[in-house]
């Protein structure tokens, strides 16, 4: 199917007979293939009798040869997966070497923070997951998700996009609007060796007609820009950003990059509510601290809050 894609991808049409030769394969198995496209993988076709047969809109596949052509880390490129933090776990314990990172067309049930389900139609978005080891112990990890939030935010303001910002404690939003999230998992011992799998989702290409199953307000590059974009040169670009403010890290701790953060952060000085357990907390933002955690004003009296399970609201009326 992915060689039939790549005929299909400059979005132009293609009779059936054109499409067989080049494949080497009858008519009736070109059908066959663009119907398990279309109902497998969910890619949208035109069909126009005369004509033959073109994709909705141009799509250009990943390329590993292009990935690691160019390579600050090894790519694996795969078709589908459940989720690239699973493979890219996988890949890890099969090969006992890093980093390298992984990237699909397509997650079958990718993961957000809080057990949320990832959205990942084929062929649309960036789901990305990078392995490095952590040697330093627990101290390189504090801050770690707000640090790469700071690469992605790099990436997507030299597309032209200056109104994008940070949400702590690892959102990318444009408006009230999310275009990207960050889930970070270990393995191995903290205190020891281990290593850290940052897993990161960029919308795209992906159109509002995609956001069936999206419970909150997204938005995309493509919506933004007007124009779709080559995740190839997208994914080079992240690399390249992520391996900057990662070394930056390493060598200073987040609190290197603490002011940086704040600078962007779209709530800072806002009324929020803070979800941990039952009952939420309300407060002012006053920042983050050196480790990461979100520092908030509440009656008058600083308190701070980290933790995978916490989730941060604006105050209606804030």
């Amino acid at each position: 199917m992915l060689a039939l894609l790549k005929l299909l991808e400059d979005g132009q049409f293609h009779s059936g007979e054109e499409l067989g030769a080049a494949l080497g394969v009858s008519r009736a198995a070109v059908w066959k293939q663009l119907k398990t496209l279309q109902t497998e993988l969910a890619v949208p076709l035109h069909s126009i009798k005369g004509r033959g047969y073109r994709l909705a809109y141009p799509m250009r596949l990943l390329d590993e040869a292009v990935l690691n052509d160019h390579a600050v880390w090894p790519a694996h490129v795969r078709t589908t997966v459940g989720s690239t933090n699973a493979e890219a776990m996988r890949l890890l314990v099969e090969k006992g070497e890093s980093p390298f990172y992984v990237v699909s067309e397509q997650q079958t049930h990718g993961r957000g923070r809080r057990g949320r389900e990832w959205v990942s139609p084929f062929g649309q978005n960036i789901y990305y997951s990078l392995v490095i080891p952590i040697d330093g112990g627990m101290r390189q990890l504090e801050g770690l998700s707000l640090v790469v939030a700071l690469a992605l935010l790099r990436l997507v303001r030299e597309l032209g996009l200056n109104s994008a910002g940070l949400k702590w404690p690892n959102d990318l939003l444009i408006g009230n609007k999310k275009l990207s999230g960050i889930l970070l998992e270990l393995s191995g011992d903290p205190a020891d060796l281990c290593h850290v799998v940052i897993g990161i989702g960029l919308n795209v290409n992906m159109l509002p007609s995609e956001s069936e199953g999206i419970g909150q307000p997204w938005t995309s590059l493509r919506s933004e820009l007007g124009a779709p974009l080559d995740r190839n040169e997208l994914i080079l670009s992240l690399n390249k950003h992520l391996a900057y403010y990662l070394e930056r890290q390493m060598k200073g701790g987040f609190s290197s990059l603490r002011e940086e953060w704040e600078e962007h952060h779209l709530w800072q000085g806002r009324l929020v509510s803070l979800t941990s357990g039952a009952d939420p907390i309300e407060g002012v933002v006053l920042g983050v601290g050196s480790s990461g955690a979100i520092k908030l004003s509440i009656d008058g009296v600083e308190r701070s809050f980290s933790g995978g399970e916490l989730s941060l609201r604006l105050r209606d009326d804030s």
